[in-house]
Parts: C-alpha cells; structure tokens; sequence
C-alpha cells in the first residue's frame, strides 16, 4: 500500500479499471483510518489467498441476503480492499471449478453465488463463528484406540472430522460426549485426567499453544478499532470482511474445548468478545453500502434475513 493512499469513490460502482494491479491500491481504494491501515497494509505485504477472503465475503455478508451477488459488486467490493480485477476473476473462476461458487450469466453480466459446497461449509462454520462455543462437560474425555486391522487414513479423517485430536499414533482424543464415528476395530474408553495434567495432555491432542497466538495476534491488530467510532460505509465493509476473515482462521483451527481442559488465561473468550463488538458496529455502515451499490440477479440486494443481527446474540456488545 503507498505511503498516502488516495480516497475512494464512496459511490462504489464506477466502472474498474483492467490494468489494476493485483497487490497494489488501485485509483479507487478507501483511505482507510489508522486502527485499519496496518492490517489493510498487511493483506498487501504478501501473497494471500484471494479465494478464502471472497468465500469469507459471501459467508459473512452476502449469504445473509439471498447469496448472490453480481460479479461487478463483487470487483468493486474488492477493489477497495486493493485487489485488482484479474486476480478476481482468476479468484471467481477457480472457485466455481472447485464447486465452492455457482456462475449465472443474464446478458452481459455475470452474478455468482455459493454453491452447495460452499453453502454447506459456511452454514457449518457460522455456528462456530458468531455462535457460543458448545456447552461441554467437566474435563472428562473420550479415548479411541485403533484396532490392528482398523484403516489408518480414513480412520484419521473421520475422527477428526467428529471433533478428536491424535493423542499418540492411533490414539485419539475428546471431550466427554462427543460421539466417535463408527469404525471397524476400534476401541472405546472414557477417562477422566488429573487436574494438574488436563491441559497438558489436551495440548498433546491439539495445537493448543498456536490456537491461543492466532487469537493473541487478533487481539493485538484488532484492539485500537474496538474503540474507536464506526467509519464510512465502504471503509465499514471493508473492516468487516477482514475483521471476520482473522476470527474465522482463529476460531476455524480452534477445538473448543471444556475449560477444564484448557491452559489458564485462554484467549478466546476474549477475543470472540472484541470481535462480536467491532461486528456489530460495523454492522449498519456495511449493511448501508450494501442497500446503496450493491446488485444480485433482479436489481439490489435483497434486505438481510433476521438471523445476521442474532450473530453473536448471546453476547452483550453495548
């Protein structure tokens, strides 16, 4: 990003530029407030995944409101966030080919929305998100043992899928409740540790220490905008897809578990607090540039359904 960024078009759907480039401010970027420019700064320090900030963008913004957009919104949404038209729509065409996005073209226009895939893997991810984490048991925990005969791989894949972490080689791990998938072979104990070494052996499960950095780091670029006033509309959706792309890396990697089974001080309820706030004052200038610029397949957006404004419901955010 330059030293002095230029500001944005507030109106948002001028057309973009083809020349832009894909790791620097194009001629219509925001001029983003000091609590955003370092992270802003930090998207253009290095190569990034385009792909993950625009499922990110539909999980968070656009799949409250029907689920498509126009690919037009879509660049211009993008180009204030610095990235240029071709890395989009590279981005865009690799991801309808994996089957997370589903193309529709009416004339000369072209409206993507997430697929199946993409819809059942966010649906997925937003109780871990904007949810509160699952109301687990006292400590206990949940022991499968491998059989000899039991297949590794795919034994591996579906246990971790279910919720547990590799203990020791074809050992794993739960919190108490949390069903094993059935396997052929495998053996089943319940066990309660001791309290001096419950997070020590949780840690040994799941890589508990880089959990907690991701949600420190969080905590750390994030805080200055916990308390500051809410911005202009396109700054506002801006802040808010990268404020949601941060958590949902964080959270995503995180196993949630009891507290029983946690290192002292753990970070997340804290974080998941910070991120609820910014979110919610995010939320009305964000939803505004939405209602003003944004379009799907029949004309704007539809309005957002009743669920977005119950995301982090269980959190007082005032």
């Amino acid at each position: 990003m330059s030293p002095e960024p230029r500001r944005c078009r507030v109106a948002g759907a001028a057309p973009l530029s083809s020349r832009s480039l894909p790791w620097h401010p194009s001629p219509a970027v925001i001029d983003p407030p000091d609590w955003l420019a370092p992270r802003l700064g930090a998207l253009h320090a290095g190569p990034h995944r385009t792909g993950s900030l625009i499922i990110t963008l539909y999980g968070d913004v656009i799949a409250p409101r029907g689920g498509t957009l126009a690919l037009a919104s879509l660049l211009a949404i993008m180009e204030a966030l610095g990235i240029g038209e071709g890395v989009v729509r590279t981005a865009v065409s690799r991801l309808a080919a994996d089957g997370w996005l589903e193309r529709r073209r009416i004339g000369r226009s072209s409206f993507y929305r997430l697929a199946a895939k993409g819809a059942q893997t966010f649906a997925e991810a937003t109780r871990r998100i904007y949810g509160p984490p699952p109301q687990r048991g006292d400590g206990g925990v949940e022991i499968v043992v491998l059989g000899r005969d039991t297949p590794r791989e795919a034994a591996r894949d579906a246990l971790a899928a279910a919720g547990f972490g590799g203990l020791a080689p074809g050992v794993f791990m739960a919190p108490a409740g949390t069903a094993p998938p059935p396997l052929a072979g495998a053996l089943r104990l319940t066990a309660t540790p001791h309290p001096a070494d419950a997070a020590a052996l949780a840690s040994l499960a799941w890589p508990l220490g880089e959990v907690a950095e991701r949600y420190r780091h969080f905590i750390e670029v994030w805080a200055k905008a916990g308390a500051s006033p809410a911005p202009e509309p396109l700054v506002a959706l801006v802040a808010r897809v990268l404020l949601i792309h941060d958590y949902r890396r964080a959270v995503l990697r995180d196993p949630l578990l009891p507290s029983a089974l946690l290192p002292p001080h753990w970070p997340q309820p804290a974080t998941r607090a910070l991120c609820a706030r910014i979110w919610h004052r995010l939320l009305g200038p964000s939803e505004a540039w939405l209602d003003a610029h944004a379009v799907a397949e029949t004309g704007p957006l539809p309005p957002p359904d009743r669920a977005l404004r119950m995301r982090f419901g269980d959190l007082d955010v005032a």
